[in-house]
């Protein structure tokens, strides 16, 4: 971890110069014949245990080309990124295409029996609470400003802003310290509403945005 800001390419929101969002039909679940085959392989691969989710979503959100890439092209890099720092896979192994050494044994392996009982079962965040919440639903805050030297979900946009909390959704894994491997730290987490004109100023006044925020992303207002 740098001591300089953390840089996240998928922090997009209120960026300008990136063209209208055109929503894709609802649908068209895959555009090419890999990309089913790519997700499948992600959770398989995610189910050993060598990463967790806040450290494939860091992988993803840290590439320098994140903008150039389609959604799940982003995924595939993403991985590759994660099975050599990891230790699965070696760069002459990805250059080659190919296993050039042996395997390196892993916790768990997803079989494909066992598929329809893990994804019903899905992956809960949330853990039991060791404390009290320190806000309650009405209460204003303010988001903190940063910079962050590690990942983050607290969006760009949203740093430094006056909300309320709209609710309290209980302790859930924290996604800065799982990300990094410095383990789950559950914290209280809420759901916090900002007017748009707080955001940016030209927004429409009538526009409400809300977004989840671990309480360590908020201080009293």
């Amino acid at each position: 971890m740098s001591s300089g800001e953390y840089v996240t390419y998928a922090d997009l929101g209120g960026q300008p110069h990136h063209g209208p969002v055109v929503p894709g039909s609802e649908h068209a679940l895959w555009h090419a014949a890999w990309e089913p085959r790519l997700f499948a392989l992600h959770l398989a691969l995610g189910a050993a245990g060598v990463w967790n989710l806040d450290m494939a979503r860091s992988a993803r959100e840290t590439l320098p080309d994140y903008d150039r890439r389609s959604y799940y092209e982003i995924w595939f890099a993403g991985l590759l990124k994660l099975l050599e720092e990891g230790g699965l896979v070696t760069a002459d192994e990805l250059t080659a295409g190919r296993s050039l050494h042996p395997p390196r044994p892993v916790r768990r392996v997803l079989h494909a029996r066992d598929v329809p009982k893990m994804y019903a079962r899905g992956a809960p965040s949330e853990r039991p609470a060791t404390t009290d919440p320190r806000f309650t639903v009405g209460q204003r805050v303010r988001t903190i400003t940063g910079p962050f030297a590690h990942h983050t979900r607290l969006p760009r946009y949203a740093r430094g802003k006056p909300a309320v909390i709209e609710f309290v959704h209980g302790t859930h894994v924290f996604a800065d310290s799982n990300a990094h491997g410095l383990g789950e730290q559950p914290k209280w987490l809420y759901g916090v509403a900002f007017r748009g004109t707080e955001l940016w100023p030209d927004a429409d006044p009538a526009l409400t945005v809300s977004i989840d925020a671990w309480e360590p992303y908020l201080e009293p207002a």
